[in-house]
């Protein structure tokens, strides 16, 4: 299966989906979590540091550096909220204030996150810690911060859960849509399984039913009803059908045999006997185009087919031979090229009856001194060819060649336009492919058939 194929394949779709939202919802659970848990409460801690700082350079401005020394170390002191950091470096660098092990000692970005040393509780810890950097009038840097050890660990623990929150994530979620996918594929099989019964001719086949009275069950319900419905009709219709034929063909049969009669009578008229004889060739003639819709009829309409493996080049063999005294007769050279080894899964009749067709059409059209090639080839799907050098069929009507009664331009009143029809009925019942192309002169015929089993 192509990759487009597989991506158009609904339970893969289901399960991509069910991933997707399930990765989303995890996701969007982290996502909250961060936000509240690490986003906002820095947010609270940049103001508060914002205020403190503020406040700072205004006392380092009006009272001065002393001042400003006195109410960091207050500030140091404060017993409520989070540890308090600080360090007041003089122009040239050494420190005159703080509680720091150590600091950025080039100036970087105003405000930042780092992990201090500090002797704030008596013993050299390390703390994480955001940082406001400033520079103060007369070259004095100040960097005031608070202690955020606690969000980094509370971080540490989102990431944490993230990163194997993220494979299980992703297995539960790829278990839970195979399970989801697994459970549509089957119920969605069951009706594929009535459907290619149908195709196959069976009218017989039914869709499952579980009892369960889901979406499924009622689908089934109806299709069932639908599929009893249509196997009413056509059963239907083919007793009709085989009721027709049956009161159809015995007077066909017997007017023949009265035109037969009469065209031979000796003491006839000869105007008499010519007109039986025109007459019994329509009566021939309606005959075979009965006989030829109700096979068609009756193939369209899934009637029985002796199915088994066959062997195609030695059915095509015998149908040339059957049709080269008609070749010969008209002058045409009718020559067969076949490979080994072309078994085929269809119906040995059914098989002859389209070989013979797509024959006789070859002979019927191509003119006297021209070529009938047969060819059959052993591939995945063993190919029957049949190549003429007559007048072939203009590419817009080569679909309708295959209608009922429907006769290509040229066509004359050679046949009565069943051939094909024939044709493409049994290729459908069988599985097999038929088409037309330009031989350049003449018509390329190809049927592509199943190949069988071993």
């Amino acid at each position: 299966m192509t990759v487009g194929g597989f991506l158009r394949s609904l339970t893969v779709r289901l399960t991509l989906i069910y991933l997707v939202l399930f990765c989303a919802s995890v996701g969007g659970m982290l996502g909250v979590s961060y936000l509240t848990g690490i986003t906002r409460p820095l947010e609270r801690v940049e103001a508060e540091i914002r205020r403190d700082s503020d406040r700072f350079v205004a006392i380092y401005r009006q009272d001065g550096r002393d001042a400003l020394i006195r109410a960091l170390e207050h500030r140091a002191k404060e017993g409520r909220g989070r540890l308090r950091y600080h360090v007041l470096v003089a122009p040239d660098g050494a420190v005159v204030a703080g509680n720091l092990l150590d600091w950025p000692v080039v100036q970087g970005p105003e405000w930042r996150r780092y992990e201090f040393g500090t002797y704030a509780t008596g013993d050299e810890e390390e703390h994480e810690a955001v940082v406001r950097d400033l520079r103060l009038p007369g070259g004095y840097r100040l960097l005031l911060g608070l202690d955020t050890e606690d969000l980094d660990e509370r971080e540490d623990l989102i990431f944490e859960a993230l990163s194997w929150g993220a494979g299980m994530t992703l297995t539960l979620g790829l278990v839970g849509g195979l399970v989801m996918t697994f459970a549509v594929s089957q119920r969605l099989e069951s009706i594929n399984r009535a459907a290619r019964a149908v195709i196959a001719g069976d009218l017989s086949g039914r869709v499952e039913h579980r009892g369960s009275g889901d979406d499924f069950d009622q689908l089934a319900a109806t299709l069932n009803e639908m599929l009893a419905r249509i196997e009413g009709l056509v059963a239907s219709i083919s007793r009709v059908s085989d009721n027709i034929a049956h009161e159809l063909r015995t007077p066909l049969t017997r007017l023949r045999a009265d035109l037969e009669e009469l065209a031979a009578v000796g003491d006839a008229p000869e105007e008499a006997r010519a007109r039986a004889a025109a007459a019994l060739d329509e009566a021939v003639r309606l005959q075979a185009m009965f006989e030829a819709l109700l096979r068609i009829a009756r193939l369209q309409s899934g009637g029985a087919m002796q199915s088994g493996a066959v062997d195609l080049a030695a059915i095509v063999e015998d149908a040339v031979e059957w049709h080269r005294p008609a070749a010969e007769d008209k002058g045409l050279a009718l020559t067969l090229a076949a490979d080994a080894g072309t078994a085929i899964s269809g119906d040995r009749d059914l098989v002859f009856q389209m070989i013979s067709n797509l024959l006789d059409n070859a002979i019927k059209f191509t003119p006297a001194g021209g070529r009938v090639e047969v060819a059959v080839r052993a591939a995945d799907r063993p190919e029957l060819v049949v190549r003429d050098t007559g007048p072939g069929v203009p590419a817009e009507q080569r679909t309708r060649v295959f209608e009922r009664f429907y006769r290509a331009d040229g066509a004359g009143t050679a046949g009565f336009g069943l051939g094909l029809s024939l044709v493409a009925a049994a290729a459908e019942r069988m599985g097999a492919e038929v088409r037309l192309a330009d031989a350049a002169p003449g018509l390329d015929a190809t049927v592509r058939f199943r190949r069988a089993q071993a």
